[in-house]
């Protein structure tokens, strides 16, 4: 377990805190930093719903999500009924000014100072609930919104809703979350990167071929149909996450390791992003859909994408004609995320019976499952009979290295947003950047007016990704 020094008494709001990212992220992490010492002040956990429900109903399901989140080996009951006792409900409707008297009254006796309000409902609604914050006296110095991704549907919706938020709130207590950005493995690029020579050298155009990275979901769309319908995996994938994860391996080192000075260089990375023309669609974009989810989802013409596969470039000096190929899926063969560097081969070969392409080194960054950072390098193998070659990994295993001492993304960021700390949240720029690359590919699907790819849950998605690649004699990385 990670120990850290208690931080600041804060009372957590949560919208929406009986939805499914609450019971299954949110209340988890914030036991598990209870158990680590770090959220154990005088703060509540007040979590705000629609519905009517008994106290001994809502504690008994936070109870098994939790006890399944640290382990039965872990899970100690005393602790836990310690953390139980934090816990309020309140129902009421977050669109109605009237209903807010409640959270005031329980405020009121808390008497702490921090305030974190977190928004884990839809993102059309969060202007709604800032102001009726704002309008009930709620909002103080020391109060922090976060606001769950995605932030709109395009461009003009997510400068609405940023705007209702910032009447309310200012930007230095806006945390637009991406929980992605609090995994270890994400954090561990920037060292990687910048505190290691061998890597800070040979980090560009000059020596790397091209980049890809990875998120791979076995599941379906499941529970989440109703918002994932709407969204689609470029919205829900593609403009956040995985262009969080290319701003992290592509930005130019910061002055310093400050939130603002590292929010630069990503904002650098998405104005430098080549915009999709309309045969750039066609060329470098698939499209597809699972076979299963029109049945799912009710619909016999489906236009919602679960696939994206995209090859983009960055108009920049570091990776001036170096191809970034992006891919994310539901109902994949293989669940795992990763980012892959692939060097450029050697100048000459030298080696008898080394073929014409041979394999070169990679640089492989796993966030999960079993994060990890490989080098794939090349070497003989022992005995007589010459120059034999194969593969091999350098491997650094985060679990075998560090055992216990990593924490999940979601507590991380919890515990960032406690202590004030903006450097893995998005800025305003960034995140109006990165929707305005993405609404040029949103625009040239309108204007094909196609319907996805049919793929078969449990494969790769659509032969047309893998071609994406073979036209340009690549391949994807199949991960082990």
């Amino acid at each position: 377990m990670a120990k850290s020094k208690p931080l600041t008494p804060s009372d957590i709001i949560i919208f929406g805190g009986m939805g499914d990212l609450a019971i299954r992220k949110i209340l988890p992490a914030l036991f598990h930093r209870f158990i680590g010492g770090q959220f154990s002040g005088k703060g509540k956990v007040i979590l705000i719903g629609r519905n009517s429900l008994k106290r001994n109903h809502y504690i008994e399901e936070i109870k098994n999500k939790c006890e399944e989140y640290v382990g039965k080996e872990s899970f100690k009951p005393n602790i836990w009924n310690k953390f139980a006792g934090k816990i309020l409900y309140i129902k009421m409707e977050a669109e109605i000014h009237a209903e807010y008297s409640e959270i005031s009254n329980i405020l009121a006796k808390t008497k702490v100072k921090g305030r974190v309000f977190y928004l884990a409902t839809p993102s059309e609604i969060f202007g709604i609930i800032c102001h009726n914050l704002k309008n009930n006296n709620l909002i103080t110095q020391y109060s922090r919104v976060v606001l769950e991704k995605p932030l709109g549907k395009n461009l003009k919706s997510f400068k609405k809703i940023n705007n209702d938020v910032l009447d309310c709130f200012n930007e230095k207590q806006i945390y637009r979350i991406d929980h992605y950005l609090g995994k270890e493995t994400v954090q561990n690029l920037m060292i990687i990167r910048f505190a290691n020579n061998i890597f800070a050298e040979v980090w560009n155009k000059h020596s790397i071929e091209h980049v890809q990275i990875t998120v791979s979901e076995t599941l379906g769309v499941g529970n989440r149909l109703g918002y994932f319908d709407k969204a689609g995996a470029l919205r829900d994938m593609v403009q956040n996450h995985l262009l969080q994860l290319l701003c992290l391996v592509a930005m130019e080192p910061p002055n310093a390791v400050d939130a603002d000075s590292i929010r630069d260089e990503k904002l650098k990375v998405l104005k430098a992003l080549k915009p999709f023309s309309q045969e750039d669609i066609k060329k470098y974009c698939v499209r597809g859909q699972y076979a299963t989810y029109r049945k799912e989802s009710g619909k016999k013409r489906s236009n919602t994408e679960t696939f994206v596969a995209l090859k983009l470039m960055l108009d920049n000096w570091r990776w001036s004609g170096v191809p970034f190929y992006l891919k994310t899926g539901k109902c994949l063969n293989k669940r795992y995320s990763e980012i892959v560097l692939q060097f450029k081969p050697v100048p000459h070969h030298i080696f008898p019976g080394q073929s014409k392409d041979p394999e070169t080194n990679k640089l492989i960054i796993r966030l999960q499952p079993d994060e990890s950072v490989k080098l794939e390098m090349v070497t003989k193998i022992p005995g007589p009979g010459g120059y034999r070659l194969k593969r091999v990994y350098l491997n650094l295993s985060l679990a075998d290295v560090f055992g216990e001492q990593t924490s999940g993304a979601y507590e991380r960021l919890l515990m960032d947003v406690v202590r004030g700390n903006q450097t893995l949240f998005m800025r305003s720029d960034e995140v109006e950047a990165a929707w305005r690359w993405v609404d040029s590919i949103i625009e040239g699907w309108k204007k094909m007016r196609k319907l996805p790819l049919l793929y078969k849950a449990g494969s790769r998605g659509p032969r047309s990704a893998l071609m994406l690649m073979k036209k340009d004699r690549r391949q994807w990385h199949e991960t082990q």
